[in-house]
């Protein structure tokens, strides 16, 4: 299939790929009493009274603003705002397939970041939930970090936080098969925006202590001098103990696992050859791999993963954000912790058992429906 010639004759049929529609009766004159004047005031007022009951009688109790700026969408770049909302359409409508949750799709009209904050918190009250998306870096560290500051509900950056459960998920079940512990596996990841960073901090908190961090220009140590911001200097300040200095090439050489969050064909046979026996490779470089499977395959990798649908072993955000968002909404929660997150890491990866467990299975597929909900009452235990 074109999937690209197909997915345009699809969005002009749809005209969109979402709608809202009414859950109670609007057939009768009592109907539109109940609904709307004059009952509902009955409603506004016991709100007024009490600001809690929000949750209760409207939709803000299973509702997430998914929110972008349209400045980083995936594979595509800074396309502005009208061009990210087919995407965060389609966002949307996973939000209601997977996790029962009413997401909306709002696409700011400006990319500073003073004016983004200010906008979410002035539409906050409608939402239970917000789900910041396709921001670029280093910009959206600083806005959801001041959200979740500011804001009483969960507020999460997908392209974070989504990415590290997964990839995290995925590493717990390929150590396991490939027969090492986190706690000593040599970790390499290139790439250090918004999914390298969070991918980076969540590793730690599950307990990785040999990880190397590379940019373009590197690997990141503490004191490097050039090319650095208080960000990789965060990073650099939890990870590459030894102050390693070298290229990624250098340091792939007896590395256990690399996970790339950066750029296509950034990895040749040689550097997968020179790592220690059996590797673990994800590539998450989308739409393009840092390495091609066939390619990491035939020079030793033993399990591989990508961001691809079309490849075994997808990484797929898909596996988090609605049982994330499920389970904090569920909950109540006022924020997503570290602790909700790594639960819902060991409860995707738990769902592939140890009797199913091989090369090309470590990670359930995007489509299974029991995902969302394992991780959703992960995260809603892990909240209480």
């Amino acid at each position: 299939m074109n999937y690209a010639e197909e997915s345009l004759k699809m969005h002009a049929k749809a005209k969109g790929k979402m709608e809202t529609k009414s859950k109670v009766p609007l057939k009768t004159a009592d109907d539109l009493a109940l609904a709307y004047t004059p009952g509902v005031a009955a409603v506004s007022m016991a709100i007024a009274k009490d600001v809690k009951k929000v949750y209760d009688y409207t939709i803000k109790q299973n509702s997430v603003a998914i929110v972008t700026d349209g400045s980083r969408v995936l594979g595509l770049g800074n396309i502005g705002p009208e061009a990210a909302l087919p995407v965060m359409e389609g966002k949307a409508i996973l939000f209601r397939e997977f996790g029962g949750i009413d997401a909306f799709p709002i696409c700011l009209a400006t990319q500073e970041m003073e004016k983004i904050i200010e906008a979410v918190k002035i539409i906050a009250p409608a939402f239970g939930g917000i789900n910041l998306e396709d921001i670029d870096s280093p910009k959206c560290f600083e806005i959801e970090a001041r959200l979740k500051k500011e804001l009483n509900i969960p507020v999460m950056h997908d392209d974070q936080h989504g990415t590290a459960v997964v990839i995290l998920a995925g590493l717990i079940n390929a150590l396991k098969l490939s027969g090492r512990k986190i706690e000593t596996a040599r970790i390499v990841i290139n790439g250090a925006g918004a999914a390298g960073n969070a991918a980076v901090k969540l590793l730690v908190l599950a307990g990785a202590k040999n990880i190397i961090v590379c940019d373009s220009k590197g690997a990141i140590y503490s004191g490097r001098k050039k090319h650095v911001d208080k960000y990789k200097e965060q990073l650099a300040s939890i990870t590459n103990p030894a102050k390693f200095s070298g290229s990624l090439a250098d340091a792939m050489k007896g590395a256990d696992v690399f996970i790339g969050v950066s750029a296509p064909n950034i990895v040749n046979q040689e550097m997968v050859k020179s790592m220690a026996k059996n590797p673990v490779i994800f590539a998450l470089s989308n739409p393009l791999p840092e390495i091609m499977p066939e390619e990491a395959k035939s020079a030793g990798a033993k399990i591989i993963a990508t961001g691809r649908s079309d490849y075994p072993n997808q990484i797929n955000n898909v596996l988090a954000f609605p049982g994330i968002f499920r389970g904090a909404l569920d909950a109540r929660a006022k924020e997503i912790s570290d602790d909700m997150k790594l639960a819902a890491a060991h409860a995707i990866a738990g769902l592939v058992t140890d009797a199913e467990l091989r090369d090309d299975y470590i990670i359930p597929s995007a489509l299974d429906k029991r995902v969302a909900k394992a991780v959703a009452e992960a995260v809603k235990g892990a909240a209480h």
